[in-house]
């Protein structure tokens, strides 16, 4: 399957609806980059499976901003299949990607399905695991960026996420968030309500046909 990143995945959550494992390799050019990921369903995968909305209106978002990517130090937070950070890769980009230990293994193969023929611009993407609130001390806290999409759905998980963020941006990293606002999962809540109590947010992009937002986020100096 061939896309541009236009088409909507709307795969059910509920690993039970499928009978077995099944994988789908999707090729999407973004930023120039022609990136070949493949989205393993069934199993235990469940929203770590496919291509969401929201990652790609983030690429094009730092697309048509030039956010600055060669030479920083930028790690994803739930990153599922990857495509948001082996983009930010290829681009000169320090990466290191990281998601729950189940959706390791999908990452890792898609790491390695997009290494350029020339090798990595800059070091070879790092894919860890790491689960908010819990081991996030194990990481470096001197990041420049911190990208996430689509990972605000659990309300549950917000103040683990908050002091996941927090500690990963004490040095002065910028957030970049993209989001697809659902009512029912209170997603609206954690960025007018959650984020802005120690970060700086900054809605930066609207999508009203897709109800996509993305934001910028900054500590705030008094944390």
């Amino acid at each position: 399957m061939t896309c541009s990143g236009d088409e909507e995945y709307s795969f059910p959550v509920d690993d039970c609806l499928f009978a077995d494992t099944f994988s789908q390799e999707s090729v999407f050019t973004l930023w120039g980059e022609e990136l070949k990921i493949k989205q393993v369903f069934g199993g235990n995968l469940g929203v770590a499976a496919p291509v969401w909305k929201s990652a790609l209106h983030l690429c094009r978002y730092m697309e048509e901003q030039r956010v600055e990517l060669r030479g920083q130090r930028v790690i994803e937070l739930g990153a599922g299949t990857g495509v948001v950070g082996i983009l930010a890769a290829r681009l000169g980009a320090t990466m290191t990607l990281t998601d729950l230990p189940l959706a390791v293994t999908q990452l890792q193969a898609n790491v390695s399905l997009n290494m350029p023929s020339s090798g990595w611009p800059s070091s070879p993407p790092t894919v860890l695991p790491l689960s908010w609130g819990e081991d996030h001390m194990n990481f470096p806290s001197d990041w420049d960026l911190v990208l996430c999409s689509d990972i605000i759905y659990l309300p549950e998980t917000y103040p683990l996420l908050l002091e996941t963020l927090t500690y990963l941006c004490k040095n002065g990293a910028v957030v970049y968030s993209s989001s697809k606002m659902r009512k029912e999962h209170k997603t609206e809540f954690f960025y007018e309500e959650c984020l802005p109590s120690r970060f700086n947010v900054e809605l930066v992009q609207r999508d009203d046909k897709r109800n996509i937002n993305i934001y910028k986020a900054s500590l705030r100096t008094d944390q």
